[in-house]
């Protein structure tokens, strides 16, 4: 009887920076275009996500990188999640719950009192997924969106 590894969720180190590139790209391309703010924060992750104050996860199985997301810091206080992504092959491990769960543990231990999304309608299982663990659609796109994509804006507010 073989054991099965575990989907396992971690934080940033640089020998990971290329998978939060390729993660992100793959969907990216696959579903619209990588925009300018994408490239910017993909390639400099360390400059544009953790420097700021933000934080970035990767999901593993066993050796390989299958997921990642960050969590940016837009104010005191604020937080995006921002930059979800899971490899196709690997998806429903529960590595984006689980990824999901990891930011929002983090916005919780830096005290941060906003966190929001941006994402797509077209992206229906994903948006599920975030209203499952708390994100409310709201009534309009927010406002300044730094995404050409985003027809949707979701704020945490956990029952």
């Amino acid at each position: 009887m073989s054991i099965q590894p575990q989907v396992e969720i971690v934080p940033f180190e640089p020998s990971l920076r290329e998978h939060f590139y390729t993660l992100n790209a793959a969907w990216l391309q696959k579903h619209f275009v990588i925009e300018p703010i994408d490239e910017q924060v993909l390639r400099d992750p360390e400059h544009a996500v953790l420097a700021p104050g933000g934080a970035i996860f990767f999901a593993r199985l066993g050796d390989v990188v299958i997921g990642t997301c960050a969590l940016l810091h837009e104010a005191p206080g604020v937080y995006e999640l921002s930059k979800m992504g899971v490899d196709e092959a690997f998806r429903g491990l529960g590595a984006g719950r689980l990824l999901l769960e990891a930011a929002i543990a983090e916005f919780h231990h830096r005290r941060g009192h906003t966190l929001f999304l941006e994402s797509n309608s077209s992206l229906q299982p994903a948006l599920r997924m975030y209203e499952q663990a708390g994100f409310v659609l709201q009534p309009t796109i927010r406002a300044g969106s730094h995404y050409a994509r985003a027809d949707v804006y979701m704020i945490y507010a956990p029952k």
